[in-house]
């Protein structure tokens, strides 16, 4: 059998020393990348001759403005000549060289059979994400929530017991097949966020399956204040309301509830009631952005663009 190939695609913008120690883990990575597509935002923040000797390295600029979450990301999977493209943020450093073999083991998946007919394959597959060495105790259990040790594959099936994390792809760190993309016509041309959610959706209705891999890891967290959550949550909101097809009659509320009853639930059992008022406090402020995202329609066009963290898609 033919050995798949892979693509890796990373948006970047003022890419610093964490991008770079990315681009070395991926040089050490067991299974080779044979193209790696740089969407750079601005081309004065790129050096241009920061990363010369990297194979397969081949940058594309795009204006500030120009960015978008979907249609970057589309733009970048025309310029793939792969197989396989695993799309990546320029701060998720590999954990170890194993990343690329255990996406590209899970994308060669297929389903179960059903009523005789030969399973659909996995059309994604997505990372597990670690904890950075700075990152705060509540964010750090966080991770372990999102992200846990076991890996599993979702399909339309598991939409009633998992409800909107049916969909949950991050493209923090996430391998496409490229066969199932083309057919699909990729990410959305404009989205303020949730691309890879978005995309998760559209081919888990057409059958296939959606791949968590715990074996492949990457490092990445934020250690984000409470204006940052609630900018976040604001632009999450606003890509739910806006894809109506999608998320309608999947709320997220009840999801954020259990992990912030759970959280609450693990400081107190290992003695850390201090941090409580600081769970409360970022809860309060990712249902405030949450909240007015789901009504961004109702407000004035300049309370918009100062709770959003994308100025620019609203231009």
């Amino acid at each position: 059998m033919r050995q798949l190939t892979v693509a890796v695609l990373i948006p970047t913008y003022k890419p610093d020393k964490k991008f770079a120690r990315l681009l070395q883990m991926l040089k050490r990575q067991t299974y080779p990348v044979t193209q790696l597509i740089i969407m750079n935002t601005e081309k004065a923040y790129w050096n241009e001759h920061g990363y010369e000797g990297v194979t397969g390295l081949e940058v594309h600029h795009v204006k500030k403005e120009q960015f978008d979450h979907g249609g970057t990301r589309r733009q970048g999977m025309q310029y793939v000549k792969t197989d396989i493209c695993i799309c990546m943020t320029q701060d998720a450093v590999p954990a170890d060289e194993q990343l690329v073999a255990e996406l590209v083991r899970a994308l060669q998946r297929t389903l179960p059979a059903v009523n005789g007919e030969p399973g659909d394959m996995v059309a994604a597959a997505y990372a597990r994400q670690l904890p950075d060495k700075n990152c705060r105790l509540i964010e750090r259990y966080t991770r372990s929530f999102n992200y846990p040790e076991q890996s599993f594959v979702k399909t339309e099936a598991d939409r009633t017991r998992l409800g909107i994390k049916t969909y949950f792809c991050s493209n923090v760190c996430a391998a496409y097949s490229m066969e199932v993309y083309h057919r699909m016509d990729g990410f959305v041309k404009k989205a303020i966020f949730n691309e890879d959610m978005l995309y998760a959706a559209e081919v888990i209705g057409a059958g296939y399956g959606i791949a968590y891999v715990a074996e492949a890891r990457v490092i990445h967290s934020h250690n984000y204040s409470g204006t940052q959550q609630l900018k976040r949550n604001f632009d999450l909101a606003v890509s739910q309301a806006e894809h109506p097809e999608v998320f309608a009659g999947l709320p997220s509320e009840g999801e954020g509830i259990r992990m912030v009853k759970q959280t609450a639930r693990y400081l107190k059992k290992n003695k850390k009631w201090y941090l409580l008022p600081e769970l409360v406090m970022q809860s309060g402020f990712k249902y405030i952005g949450y909240w007015l995202g789901k009504r961004y329609r109702m407000l004035p066009a300049v309370m918009v663009r100062k709770l959003t963290s994308n100025p620019a898609y609203w231009q």
